[in-house]
């Protein structure tokens, strides 16, 4: 995330609280960096060590170095195909601190990575990662129906605290998500059908800029970054507040039901779920059946379509709307029932560090040959966890036009994503390859992708992400808000 406001401030210290009209004084003791003296930073003779003790100095976070016993649990991100050694990991404590290691990285050269929940690999970097978990407020409006969170906190945080009083945001599948990586990606959950994408709820921001500059945005104010912030990924600027629109939920009924995995089941799923009120959206997955006591025993290792089903509803509507998908087959399982929102996220082991590859597709239509060819590469992968998922969109996603944000591909009806889980990252080549051969095997149709999915590809497929007009816009925004490309350990949009 990042963004710059307009010429390159060099060595002094520019801040500017905008709510009307940016000012960027360039004093290199402004009140609230701490009276850091950058000159002190890019003195003659200073050497990393030294500057990073003086750049700790002036923090109100903290600075975690190799020696601190912290370090090793502070780098480590969730996939175990990066394994990143920074530099420091600097645990900042509000927007100044970001502003003030954004100028320390700018006069140094060092790389910048940024890290909330960690789930993406760009988290994690030799040279020095802004750890944004201690910005974690949240603070919710009950009367208006807003809240203002701290980009640190994750999916699952967020969720169980609006769940006490009624509301919601949409997020996507997994609690421990960072809910800055999400938002500035797109966020396609289990609300996207009937809230949309997690862009679609956010009302403003709160971002630090490459060049020091704090900046509010909304509709009126910098429109050019608020929109490329919903949709661009981590390219202009840090967001450290998310302001997002709160939607009521007086029910909710969701959980697993799980099908045979056969070619015309899950072709017939996807049509009835296309065609479903936007209060039920479903992400499902081909996948070999997880122990007991989840399922029976005899399904255990067995390939299996297991549907995550969420309505957003009165149980009497949710039970018309699901009732379609109970009669495709006789269920192996069928643990859908009313209960809190929150209950739809999975367990999770933070003990547990596999690696994953996965390579994705959004696409126009899902049928009985692209479900065939489905169930075939499953079969075909040797991962220990090997899934076909598929999200099936529309709804209240297709409905805000496509120039609206910087998500541009509104119009898919369908992703399918190939995704192995395995605990030796040397074996990452042989499943990235499995998993690209198979999204290219499933369809003609122009390549499309969710910018959030974009894990292990090529640096290249960034441009899938955007239509042509979008990504030409995203270069603009980028050039005046980051021209040096400071944040580029990214899916990164160069400035034009």
């Amino acid at each position: 995330m990042n963004l710059l406001d307009s010429e390159n401030t060099g060595a002094g210290v520019a801040f500017s609280f905008e709510v009307a009209q940016s000012t960027s004084p360039k004093d290199p003791k402004v009140k609230g960096l701490g009276g850091l003296n950058l000159d002190q930073i890019n003195g003659p003779g200073r050497d990393f060590n030294d500057r990073i003790a003086r750049l700790a100095s002036s923090l109100r976070g903290r600075i975690v170095r190799a020696e601190d016993d912290d370090y090793d649990a502070l780098r480590t991100i969730v996939p175990a195909n990066y394994d990143g050694h920074p530099l420091a990991v600097i645990r900042v404590a509000d927007a100044a601190d970001i502003a003030a290691v954004f100028h320390f990285a700018r006069i140094t050269g060092v790389e910048v990575a940024v890290r909330s929940g960690g789930h993406s690999g760009h988290s994690s970097s030799d040279g020095i990662v802004v750890d944004l978990r201690d910005l974690n407020d949240l603070d919710i409006d009950q009367s208006t129906r807003t809240a203002w969170a701290g980009t640190g906190l994750t999916a699952g945080e967020v969720t169980r605290a609006l769940e006490k009083h009624g509301l919601v945001v949409g997020f996507g599948d997994t609690a421990s998500v960072g809910i800055g990586g999400i938002t500035v990606g797109g966020g396609i959950g289990y609300l996207v059908r009937k809230h949309g994408l997690t862009i679609d709820s956010v009302l403003a921001a709160e971002v630090v800029t490459a060049t020091g500059d704090i900046l509010m945005v909304d509709s009126e104010h910098h429109p050019d970054l608020f929109w490329a912030l919903r949709g661009g990924g981590g390219n202009f600027g840090v967001v450290t507040r998310w302001k997002y629109r709160l939607h009521p939920l007086s029910a909710f009924t969701g959980g697993p039901l799980v099908l045979p995995a056969t070619p015309e089941i899950i072709s017939r799923f996807v049509e009835l779920a296309d065609a479903a009120p936007d209060e039920l959206s479903a992400i499902a997955s081909v996948m070999p059946a997880p122990p007991p006591p989840f399922l029976p025993s005899d399904a255990h290792g067995k390939l299996v379509f297991f549907c995550m089903m969420a309505f957003a509803g009165e149980p009497a509507a949710a039970e018309r709307a699901l009732a379609p998908f109970r009669a495709l087959a006789a269920p192996i399982a069928d643990l859908v029932a009313p209960g809190p929102y929150s209950s739809l996220y999975m367990p999770e082991d933070p003990d547990q560090r596999p690696a994953f590859s996965v390579r994705s597709r959004l696409l126009d239509r899902l049928g009985v040959t692209e479900a065939a060819t489905i169930v075939e590469r499953i079969e075909q992968s040797g991962a220990p966890m090997r899934l076909g998922e598929i999200r099936v969109l529309g709804g209240a996603m297709g409905r805000v036009p496509s120039h609206a944000t910087a998500f541009a591909h509104r119009s898919s009806r369908v992703m399918c994503s190939f995704i192995a889980v395995y605990m030796d990252p040397r074996e990452q080549a042989l499943h990235d390859r499995w998993a690209a051969d198979g999204i290219a095997a499933l369809s003609e149709e122009e390549d499309r992708v969710y910018v959030n999915f974009l894990l292990t590809d090529p640096a290249e497929r960034i441009r899938a992400a955007y239509a042509p007009d979008t990504w030409d816009r995203l270069m603009l925004v980028k050039r005046r808000y980051d021209p040096g490309n400071l944040l580029r350990r990214n899916r990164n949009v160069p400035p034009q």
